[in-house]
C-alpha cells in the first residue's frame, strides 16, 4: 500500500505532510500562539468528541489567508477576498482531517515501523545522491525545529489516511464502454452560430424618472450607508529594522567558531564508490557464488565498470558502472558502510558484502579526508560575523517582542510608553474600512483587530499582531466614524445609473426572447437577425475545450439537443457581463473511431476514471462523517476571524 502510495502521490501531498517544515511561524522560534492571550477558548466544533477551538480554527484561518496572499502575489487585495467562502472551507477542512484521522483509527488502518522507514527512504527532501540519508534527514528536521520523533509522529497519523484513500481510489475502473462513450463525447463537434444582444445597445433608449430613483431608495434605504471606517495609530518592530550590532572580539567570533565548527566549518570524510549488486533471486548460495567469481575477476585483473554494466541488479547504478557517487557515513547500511569505509586506498575492492538488499562489491573510487575550515579563513570569518549579528538580532527581537506584549498591555491606553521604551515611533494610518487599506491596514488580521471591540468600542490596545514571523505591530484607535446613512441627494446618480442597466439588461433579454420565438415560429435565423439589426457569428465546428469563447456559451451549446436533419436547433443562454447570447445549432458531428487516437483515448479514460474516484472517495468521507458524528456550533463572525478571539 504504501508503493501505491508513493505511485500515485505528488509533491503537494508529501508537502501537505512536511508542511510544518516551514517558516510561516518563526525562523527564530516567534509564533502566533505567543500572543493568543488567556482565558476561555470557545468551542466552534466537535468532531466525535474531538473539540476544534476558536484559536485553532484563528490560526488555520490565518495561514490560509497567508498562503493566498502568497499566492497572489501584486494581484492579491484583501477587499476582493470572500471570507465567507473561506471561513466555510477552513473549517471544512479541519473537519475532516479529523474525520478521517478518527476513521482510520477505528477501522484498523495503520503503519508500523517497517512501512514507515520504507516510506521515508524514498523521499527525495531527505536524499543525497538519491539515497537516503540520516544526517540529511535530520539536517531538514532541525532546520525547522521539528524532532525525527515528532515528524515521525505526524506521518503515522496521515499515511493511513493516505492508504484509505488509495484503497477507495484504486478500485475505481472504467469500462471500455465507458471509456469509449466519454471519449466520443469529448471529441465530438458542434456547428453553430449565435448572435449576441448587449445591454449597452439599448441603454440610450432608457428613461428613468425622479420616482423611479426615489422608490429604489426608499426600498434599499439600509444598503445605502457610508461604512464604518477607522485610523489606527501604531507602532512596529521589525527585525529587519533593527541595527546590526558592532563587530564583535576576536576572542566573541572564537568562540562562536568552537560551538559551531562541527556543524559549520567541518566536512566529514567522503569516499567516491561504485558497487555490483547481486540480489538473493531464488538461490541465495548462488548468487553468492556468482559474486564471489566476479570478485575473482576482478582481483585477476577484469575491469569493474564493465563488469558492473554487465551484472549489477542495481538499476540505479548499473548503467555508471556502478558510480554511487560521493558517500558520507549515515548514507547507506551499516554493513554496506562499514565494508567502504574500511578499504585502505583508490582502487580497493571488499570482498562479497551481504546487505539486505543481495550481495555487493563495493570499489573505492576516490577519498576525500575530513577537513575544517581554520578560523582565520576570510570566509569564515565573515559568516562567523553574519552568525553573530544574526543570533543578535533574533535575541534582541526575542526580548523585544516580550517587552512590547507586555508594555502595550500594561499601558492598554497609549502607544507612547511603548514607544518610548521601545525606541519605536507612533505612526497612523489612513482611513480604511472593513474592506482594507494601504500598508498595514492590507492585513487581515489588522483589519480584523481594528474594527475589533477592544479597538473599537474600549479603546484599547491590539495584542501584538504578526505581519510576519519577524515583523509585528500594536494598534489602537485613533480616529472612527461609525456607519451613517446616506442620503438621496448622496446616492441618486447611482441609483439611476443602477436601474437604467437593469432596463437595458431587460432590454436585451426581451429582444433576445423575441428572436427566438421568431425563428421558432418558422422564420429563418439569417431573416430574424437582420431584423432585430444584428449579423450572427458563423463560429463553424468546435470542440468542448475551445478556447476563444465564453465558455458559458460552450456549456449551454453542448447542452442542445441534436437538430433534425436538414433544420437547426435553437437555444438562449446568458453570458458573463450581462449580455445575451441566442444559439442556432445546425450538427453534431461525431469524432472518428478512437483507435486512431490511442494517446488521446487513454488520457480522457484516465480523466473520467480520476472524476469518478474522486466522487466516490468524497462520497465515503460523507459516509465517515455521519459514522464519526460532527457537531457545528457557532462560527465566528468574519469580521472577528483575525482578531486573536
Amino acid at each position: 500500500m504504501l508503493q501505491t502510495i508513493r505511485d500515485r502521490i505528488s509533491g503537494p501531498f508529501v508537502w501537505g505532510i512536511l508542511g510544518f517544515i516551514s517558516l510561516i511561524f518563526a525562523v527564530w522560534g516567534i509564533g502566533l500562539q505567543q500572543f493568543t492571550g488567556g482565558g476561555e477558548d470557545p468551542t466552534i466544533a466537535e468532531v466525535g468528541g474531538v473539540k476544534i477551538t476558536q484559536a485553532q480554527f484563528h490560526n488555520a484561518y490565518e495561514r490560509a489567508y497567508r498562503e493566498m496572499q502568497q499566492r497572489m502575489g501584486d494581484a492579491f487585495r484583501a477587499d476582493q477576498v470572500q471570507q465567507n467562502q473561506l471561513r466555510d472551507g477552513v473549517l471544512k477542512q479541519m473537519v475532516q482531517e479529523l474525520v478521517m484521522k478518527q476513521y482510520t483509527r477505528e477501522t484498523g488502518y495503520q503503519v508500523d515501523d517497517a512501512g514507515l522507514r520504507e516510506y521515508l527512504q524514498v523521499l527525495p527532501y531527505f536524499q543525497d545522491n538519491g539515497h537516503f540519508s540520516a544526517a540529511r534527514y535530520k539536517e531538514v528536521l532541525a532546520g525547522s525545529g521539528q524532532s525525527p520523533e515528532g515528524f515521525e509522529a505526524q506521518l503515522r497519523e496521515s499515511l493511513p489516511q493516505e492508504q484509505l484513500r488509495g484503497a477507495v481510489l484504486n478500485s475505481t475502473f472504467v469500462t471500455p464502454r465507458e471509456g469509449e462513450a466519454e471519449w466520443k463525447l469529448t471529441h465530438q463537434e458542434r456547428v453553430f452560430s449565435y448572435v449576441k444582444f448587449e445591454p449597452a445597445r439599448y441603454l440610450g433608449s432608457v428613461t428613468v424618472t425622479d420616482d423611479q430613483v426615489k422608490q429604489r431608495y426608499e426600498k434599499d434605504k439600509d444598503s445605502f450607508k457610508a461604512p464604518e471606517r477607522v485610523k489606527l495609530a501604531y507602532v512596529e518592530l521589525a527585525l529587519d529594522q533593527l541595527p546590526k550590532a558592532a563587530a564583535p572580539s576576536a576572542d566573541e567570533l572564537k568562540a562562536v567558531y568552537e560551538r559551531r565548527k562541527a556543524s559549520l566549518f567541518a566536512s566529514p570524510e567522503q569516499r567516491h564508490a561504485s558497487h555490483i549488486l547481486i540480489n538473493f533471486g531464488a538461490d541465495k548460495e548462488a548468487s553468492k557464488k556468482k559474486a564471489e567469481n566476479l570478485y575473482a575477476k576482478i582481483k585477476a585483473g577484469s575491469d569493474f565498470t564493465e563488469l558492473a554494466k554487465a551484472n549489477s541488479d542495481d538499476p540505479g547504478s548499473k548503467g555508471k558502472g556502478g558510480d554511487l557517487g560521493w558517500v558520507k557515513r549515515g548514507m547507506m547500511t551499516p554493513k554496506f558502510e562499514s565494508a567502504l569505509f574500511a578499504l585502505d586506498k583508490a582502487g580497493d575492492v571488499s570482498e562479497p558484502v551481504q546487505t539486505e538488499f543481495g550481495w555487493h562489491l563495493i570499489k573505492l573510487d576516490e577519498l576525500k579526508p575530513a577537513q575544517t575550515k581554520p578560523f582565520e579563513d576570510a570566509e569564515v570569518q565573515k559568516q562567523l560575523l553574519d552568525l553573530y549579528q544574526q543570533q543578535d538580532l533574533a535575541t534582541r527581537f526575542n526580548e523585544m517582542s516580550t517587552k512590547l506584549d507586555q508594555l502595550s498591555f500594561e499601558n492598554n491606553g497609549s502607544l507612547d510608553a511603548v514607544a518610548k521604551a521601545l525606541n519605536l515611533q507612533v505612526r497612523t494610518t489612513d482611513w480604511f474600512t472593513h474592506k482594507g487599506g494601504a500598508d498595514i491596514a492590507a492585513n487581515q488580521s489588522v483589519i480584523a483587530a481594528a474594527f475589533s471591540a477592544g479597538v473599537i468600542q474600549d479603546g484599547d490596545n491590539s495584542k501584538p499582531i504578526a505581519l510576519d514571523p519577524q515583523h509585528l505591530v500594536v494598534v489602537r484607535k485613533a480616529e472612527y466614524e461609525a456607519p451613517k446613512q446616506l442620503q438621496l441627494a448622496d446616492v441618486g446618480d447611482q441609483i439611476r445609473t443602477t436601474l437604467k442597466h437593469e432596463a437595458a439588461g431587460e432590454a436585451a433579454k426581451n429582444a433576445a426572447a423575441a428572436l427566438l420565438k421568431s425563428v421558432e415560429g418558422g422564420q429563418t435565423f439569417d431573416a430574424a437577425t437582420k431584423a432585430a439589426g444584428l449579423s450572427p457569428i458563423n463560429v463553424g465546428a468546435v470542440q468542448r475545450d475551445h478556447k476563444d469563447l465564453p465558455q458559458g456559451l460552450l456549456d449551454a451549446l453542448f447542452k442542445m439537443p441534436r437538430p433534425a436533419a436538414g433544420k437547426l436547433g435553437y437555444s438562449q443562454t446568458d453570458l458573463d457581463g450581462g449580455d445575451i447570447a441566442v444559439i442556432a445549432l445546425s450538427a453534431v458531428n461525431e469524432p472518428p473511431p478512437q483507435s486512431t487516437d490511442a494517446t488521446a483515448a487513454k488520457t480522457v479514460v484516465t480523466q473520467l476514471r480520476n472524476a469518478r474516484a474522486g466522487a466516490e472517495f468524497g462520497a465515503y468521507r460523507d459516509d465517515a462523517e455521519k459514522q464519526v458524528k460532527v457537531k457545528i456550533k457557532a462560527l465566528p463572525a468574519a469580521a472577528d476571524v483575525d482578531a486573536g478571539g
